[in-house]
């Protein structure tokens, strides 16, 4: 009896404590003291009844070591007399920048609304090795350095020109070598840096397509990364700084040795290895840009380089006084279409101009190519026939190693007086009539009631005689703060930068709805780009997100402002690395926090227009 009392006791200490199994979570090393050539493991494990639970996982920052590999995850699970006991690891394979004693710091880890710590670890780094020779082990893994995979995996960075003019459009294509296997997506570290370049992204395929090539006598697996054609805005030997990836490489297990059941095993489609993130870093490319010939320079030449063609229209010939007149012209061709700043129009006297309308289709399939659309609006004031004069425009032509000038024809127009009726109101039978060359007849008898009062006196008098004058002012005001901005690109620039970045949304909405997460993208950084362009009068051939975000700290933008933006930027040049399964989402996210930022850079420089001004 007192033995069956026991067994029920006992028995219910065991379901007691498997109901209470506590939740841990702990740091292990393999060895606490290592020699600074020695690689060495160091695990944190989650250990608890439920394992699903956990999340947001965050390693220590490791400063004092190198990682070779990691964080791998492993998951193990018992039952024991009804008990379930379950553990997750986090493991890292680590090797030391330098000899002395150190601290691993804490991980951590969140499971049911708390955040659990590993306690930190010391760990002792000595000169050499501190293991044995264990030629004869064979459970032990593989040692992979990174010198091993570097002699097997790399990004090269190639320019189809080293020597150009300033100017003239250079090639870089970022291609990946490799003789590993990729295990999962690859991962953006650092974009490179083109100072004194203006960029255009070149259209490459999504998902990375692997051809054969023969390099260093090795026969390596090569696909494009990236191509982007550049711009050089100014002479010199320029760099391009490298591009840098993060890359998981799968490495195979150690083979066991023994029995022809142990190479069977080894066969990989059973041995699945582990996998080891590697920073892939690009080579710097040096350009040297040159200065375009000093001789026989176009008075019309304004920096275009390449090779095109000049067509223009205007939409009438014949046109009465103070009627508006539209003149196109159309500048296609390969080279810095971007750039190309619209010709001047030189015009008779009596006419008034405004301020061109420019738009542009480019061509990134390739070379860029595309066509610059320069839409002049004109309205002549006096009539007559009169003549507008040929538009010129003037590029250095690559091939033929000199300036070349284009130019229309001359636009000859018949501008015809406007009609009475436009300028004056017809008389009626009771108008006063002429009498002769110079008599008019005076009437003698009138139906005017003589008032009484003096007329300064009254508020009607001064209404009468003030509102003129205040329109009058409004309209002189209004007419000079016109001028003022239609002579003033950057003012004008500033004003419209706000208006042209919300249209661009609105396409990008468009395309949001259609699912294109990659015009998408492309659209919100063209957004973006061009607002910052325009806001902060950067030019097109300076513009740099560096540049950028320099000047909206000269004016006191917030930092969290400033860091949105990196960062959305960063994400709009990532997407094609790593598209997202949850696009829509991700989408929607990107939209809202771009008008966001534009919205907040509004309110913080809103005093700049006082400067322009």
């Amino acid at each position: 009896m007192i033995i069956n009392k026991i067994k029920i006791f006992l028995l219910l200490f065991l379901l007691y404590g498997s109901i209470i199994l506590p939740q841990s979570f702990t740091a292990s090393i393999d060895n606490n003291k290592v020699g600074i050539n020695d690689r060495f493991q160091v695990s944190f494990t989650f250990t608890g009844t439920d394992i699903n639970g956990v999340k947001n996982y965050s390693s220590p920052p490791f400063q004092h070591f190198l990682v070779l590999s990691g964080p791998n995850q492993s998951t193990n699970m018992e039952i024991i007399n009804s008990t379930v006991s379950a553990s997750r690891t986090f493991s890292y394979y680590l090797q030391a920048k330098a000899t002395g004693k150190f601290n691993i710091e804490s991980a951590s880890i969140e499971y049911d609304g708390k955040t659990y710590k590993t306690n930190p670890i010391s760990i002792e780094v000595v000169a050499g090795s501190t293991r044995p020779n264990n030629n004869g082990s064979s459970s032990q893994q593989p040692v992979i350095t990174q010198k091993d995979i570097g002699d097997n995996l790399f990004v090269k960075a190639t320019a189809d020109k080293q020597r150009v003019y300033l100017g003239e459009p250079v090639t870089v294509t970022y291609k990946l070598y490799t003789r590993l296997n990729i295990a999962s997506q690859m991962s953006v570290n650092k974009l490179p840096q083109y100072n004194g370049f203006w960029a255009e992204e070149l259209t490459t395929p999504n998902n990375i397509t692997f051809s054969t090539e023969v390099a260093n006598g090795k026969q390596y697996r090569v696909g494009i990364l990236k191509k982007v054609c550049l711009f050089p805005s100014q002479t010199g030997e320029l760099s391009v700084t490298p591009f840098e990836l993060n890359v998981p490489v799968q490495i195979q297990n150690r083979k066991r040795s023994g029995n022809i059941f142990d190479d069977f095993f080894n066969d990989p489609f059973f041995d699945m290895g582990r996998t080891v993130n590697y920073d892939a870093k690009s080579n710097t490319l040096k350009v040297k840009v040159i200065p375009l010939p000093d001789k026989n320079v176009p008075d019309s030449f304004n920096g275009a380089v390449g090779s095109f063609t000049l067509n223009s229209s205007i939409d009438k010939t014949t046109v009465k006084a103070n009627d508006p007149i539209s003149i196109k012209l159309n500048i296609s061709g390969t080279g810095n279409i971007k750039l190309i700043d619209a010709p001047e129009i030189k015009l008779p006297t009596g006419f008034d101009k405004y301020e061109p309308k420019v738009s542009e289709q480019v061509n990134r399939t390739g070379n860029i190519s595309g066509t610059k659309k320069i839409e002049y609006l004109v309205i002549p004031r006096i009539s007559g026939k009169r003549e507008i004069p040929p538009i010129k425009f003037s590029y250095f032509d690559l091939n033929k190693n000199s300036y070349v000038t284009l130019e229309t024809k001359p636009f000859d127009l018949n501008v015809e007086r406007m009609s009475e009726s436009s300028n004056f109101a017809s008389n009626s039978k009771e108008d006063v009539k002429l009498l002769g060359d110079d008599i008019r007849y005076i009437k003698t008898s009138t139906n005017v009631e003589k008032q009484g009062g003096i007329l300064v006196y009254k508020v009607g008098f001064w209404v009468a005689a003030g509102f003129p004058l205040l329109l009058l002012a409004g309209l002189v005001t209004f007419k000079k703060r016109n001028d003022k901005l239609l002579s003033n690109a950057q003012l004008l620039k500033y004003q419209k930068a706000q208006k042209i970045a919300r249209n661009r949304l609105k396409v990008a909405k468009n395309l949001l709805q259609e699912k294109n997460q990659t015009a998408f993208y492309s659209e919100i950084s063209l957004a973006l780009y061009g607002y910052l362009e325009d806001k902060l009068d950067i030019p097109k051939s300076e513009f740099s997100l560096e540049e950028a975000v320099s000047r909206l700290k000269q004016s006191n933008v917030n930092d969290s402002v400033i860091d949105d933006l990196k960062q959305t930027a960063e994400k709009c040049e990532y997407i094609r690395f790593a598209p997202q399964k949850d696009g829509l989402a991700a989408m929607n996210e990107i939209y809202n926090q771009s008008a966001n930022i534009i919205i907040e850079i509004e309110k913080s420089i809103s005093t700049m227009r006082k400067s322009l001004v």
